[in-house]
């Protein structure tokens, strides 16, 4: 029984978030601010970062500023050829990504900062939706839809397109609506600048029972806003493309990155009681994820234990009653992909696997502080460079509009 009414629970959370989401609207107005696009990069792909580069620059910024690492010698002569006036280019020793963010916003003059990851690039009219939300002084941050980069250029994008989606769909929206977004994604994030200044000394040197913290920078920054008083909100309207992995090794490694950054996050907020203030919609969804793990764990072993007749007819009924479930949860993604229904079994065992093992393995090992996907002997993330996207790129086009600016 206790198992069944814990069922009833997380599905109708669930239940609620996704109305919650379908009755979430962008906000659209004519505001228009000063914005200063801030960008770190360490070991990037420099066709990568000329790719982003031209989508960044055709939005009409008032700055942007790219904080390369000094060894990145072919990217610092890239950018220096661009020739723009709006472009500043500070080469620093990174010392993690949260010391070159606070250089580049230090250095950054626009009323909306605009942190912006070296592999991403923006959907036109990015830029323009996502200052929109700004009109509302209370508004401190503003959380961008997230889609993957030529998604099906490896299976794992795919999958993770899928993961993304449902994201973006189903819960990001809610939380927008709400005034509560508990991670602005860093890969892009709108800030307001006066919300950002007085907490930054806090994201760069942000420690957890007594280790420097180096990843998880957008969901500290995001709950210093919060803590801050500041409405963190979602524009789905201003849509940014970024690299994932293309390998199950670098997707496993993402994933566990993620899962240490929420952990120390979460529960961060829960200690400092910052959690009791924000909307109830986001309270509910820290807690599922803090205990995802435990409730699909209670479930997995009710069904093998209690359920599941022994032979392939029994694992048979268990594999179709996890992928039923999942099925339902993913309408929102299957709509615009229907033929991804084909990967439904695959997906399954990858969203188990990321909530029980991988989700288990970072809670025991969240203060092993690192990137796990970026080496300093390695150019671009794991399984994220130029070549992992296929042999026919061309981005000869966009290497001649920077190069005539």
């Amino acid at each position: 029984m206790p198992l069944g009414v814990a069922g009833v629970i997380v599905w109708s959370l669930w239940v609620y978030r996704w109305v919650l989401s379908r009755a979430y609207r962008p906000v659209s107005n004519t505001f228009v601010t000063t914005t200063s696009v801030v960008v770190p990069s360490f070991r990037e792909d420099v066709e990568i970062l000329r790719r982003c580069l031209a989508t960044w620059l055709a939005q009409g910024p008032s700055e942007l500023i790219v904080v390369p690492d000094v060894d990145d010698v072919e990217c610092i002569e890239m950018l220096r050829r661009v020739g723009d006036p709006r472009l500043r280019v500070l080469p620093f020793e990174h010392r993690g990504k949260r010391s070159a963010l606070g250089v580049g916003i230090r250095a950054a003059r626009g009323e909306v900062l605009v942190l912006t990851d070296s592999d991403t690039a923006w959907e036109p009219g990015l830029l323009a939706a996502v200052q929109m939300p700004f009109q509302d002084p209370q508004v401190g941050a503003v959380a961008t839809q997230q889609k993957v980069y030529r998604r099906w250029s490896s299976i794992w994008r795919v999958v993770a397109d899928w993961i993304i989606d449902l994201r973006y769909y189903d819960y990001v929206p809610a939380m927008g609506r709400a005034g509560g977004v508990i991670c602005v994604s860093g890969r892009t994030a709108a800030y307001r600048r006066s919300a950002v200044l007085p907490v930054l000394r806090h994201l760069e040197h942000e420690f957890f029972f007594g280790r420097r913290c180096v990843a998880g920078d957008d969901g500290r920054l995001t709950w210093l806003v919060l803590a801050s008083g500041y409405q963190t909100a979602f524009q789905s309207t201003a849509q940014a493309m970024s690299m994932f992995p293309a390998t199950f090794n670098a997707f496993v490694k993402q994933r566990v990155r993620w899962s240490r950054n929420s952990y120390r996050c979460y529960l961060t907020a829960l200690w400092n009681g910052w959690l009791r203030d924000v909307p109830f919609v986001s309270k509910i969804t820290v807690l599922q994820i803090l205990l995802t793990p435990v409730t699909m764990g209670m479930a997995l072993t009710y069904l093998v234990l209690s359920r599941m007749a022994p032979g392939w007819k029994g694992v048979l009924l268990a594999l179709c009653w996890l992928m039923a479930g999942r099925l339902v949860r993913s309408v929102s993604h299957l709509r615009r992909h229907p033929a991804d229904v084909f990967l439904l079994p695959l997906v399954t065992l990858v969203v188990i696997l990321i909530s029980l093992p991988i989700k288990l393995y970072a809670f025991v090992t969240m203060n092993k502080q690192g990137w796990l996907t970026r080496h300093a002997d390695q150019t671009g993330g794991d399984g994220q460079d130029n070549a992992s996207l296929g042999e026919n790129i061309d981005l000869s086009g966009q290497r001649v509009v920077l190069d005539a600016r």
